[in-house]
């Protein structure tokens, strides 16, 4: 029988192109233009580089970067810090995400049948904790590509009706802005971009799908960065439109009127088509924070992955009620989305550095160790964002 080519990597790409990604580039080009073009040019790049990291360890491995954390630090004085850092920064941080994922959803359907953001974003967590409770590793694995089919379909189309000023656009790129009053939002792009929990999650996913199909690792680098660069283009595309309807305009982009970048170009469906698209992004992003919390703090705690197990649901189910709770309780949805991401790239850093040091130690690698140029670029890219965040903090 032959094997199903593996999908991890438009899951890892349906993770991170949820409301906050659909949010910060719209900002991004409504504000600046394409001037922070170059940002998102380096988070997809970065992506690139440190997620074929975890795909490569949880290949050589057979475990999540969190189990093999768990078995390749003995000391307890390393290892049980490193735990903590684990259970808080992704299993906790994952729940504050969730909320940012259920309501930029809710905002986007809220706009077709007025039922409100709560309720909303309880019908968004009800199918999200419906499809994990099934267990079904290939129904989620289906839908989830499915919805980033569905999300590329709808910018895609937007794009395509469209009449982009080309001439602007190639202006702005090769001017790139890097100032005081733009940090927040590079930061925002690179944290929408480089998610923490995902090198986490597609080691996961890497480690149990070659339980089943056995596939040469190649297969998965490939196919990882085939459907990131997918993911950025998406990106891409978002901020185009949001700049071809805010940007030099005297409109300014608000929560209550993300849609409205598509109103030139679509009319009367507008609103649709926008609510379609954050649909999408955000059940995408409600199924896999949760997903991506239980494999990281289930095997940092050395408890089953398995997702009928216990441990693995009362994770993800914590993650999902604490995010319904928080919609439930009603937020300011575009700036609490921004800067949940903005906090995700002051995070990234640590996450970053602990990946580069089990690729470069971890005995299992064997060829699949990091080479000179992957530890070149990953520094790369801590060092720059760590300067960009002390920048932020202390200019």
């Amino acid at each position: 029988m032959t094997p199903t080519r593996t999908k991890s990597g438009y899951i890892i790409a349906a993770a991170f192109i949820g409301p906050g990604t659909v949010t910060t580039a719209s900002l991004a080009g409504a504000q600046f233009g394409f001037h922070l073009v170059w940002a998102l040019l380096f988070s997809v790049i970065a992506t690139i580089v440190l997620q074929d990291m975890s795909v490569r360890l949880g290949f050589a491995t057979g475990k999540g970067m969190s189990e093999a954390l768990h078995h390749q630090f003995k000391r307890p004085w390393v290892k049980y810090p490193l735990i903590l850092l684990v259970v808080a920064a992704i299993g906790i941080g994952n729940a504050a995400y969730e909320s940012g994922n259920l309501t930029g959803a809710a905002l986007g359907l809220n706009g077709i049948v007025s039922l409100g953001v709560g309720t909303w974003g309880g019908i968004m967590g009800l199918i999200a904790a419906m499809l994990l409770w099934w267990g079904k590793y290939r129904i989620i694995e289906s839908v989830l590509v499915a919805l980033v089919g569905l999300m590329a379909l709808v910018f895609a189309v937007t794009f395509a009706v469209s009449e982009p000023d080309w001439s602007a656009m190639l202006n702005q790129i090769s001017s790139p802005v890097l100032n005081t009053s733009s940090l927040t939002t590079i930061l925002a792009l690179i944290g929408t971009t480089i998610v923490p929990y995902n090198l986490f999650l597609h080691a996961s996913l890497i480690a149990r799908q070659q339980q089943e199909q056995h596939l040469p690792a190649s297969t998965y680098r490939r196919q990882s960065g085939l459907a990131i660069g997918v993911g950025g283009l998406i990106t891409l595309v978002i901020m185009a439109t949001a700049m071809q309807a805010f940007y030099g305009q005297t409109n300014e982009l608000q929560a209550g009127n993300l849609a409205a970048q598509l109103a030139p170009l679509l009319g009367s469906y507008a609103e649709v088509f926008f609510a379609m698209g954050m649909f999408a992004a955000g059940l995408t992003s409600a199924i896999t924070a949760p997903l991506a919390a239980a494999y990281a703090v289930c095997g940092a705690l050395n408890k089953p992955t398995d997702l009928s197990s216990v441990w693995f649901r009362a994770v993800w189910g914590i993650v999902l009620v604490a995010g319904v709770v928080a919609t439930l309780t009603g937020t300011r949805p575009l700036y609490a989305i921004l800067f949940a991401q903005a906090a995700n790239g002051v995070l990234l850093p640590v996450i970053a550095l602990l990946l580069l040091y089990m690729m470069n130690t971890h005995p299992q690698l064997g060829a699949l160790r990091n080479r000179l140029a992957a530890n070149v670029l990953g520094g790369g890219v801590v060092i720059l964002i760590v300067g960009l965040t002390y920048q932020k903090l202390f200019a």
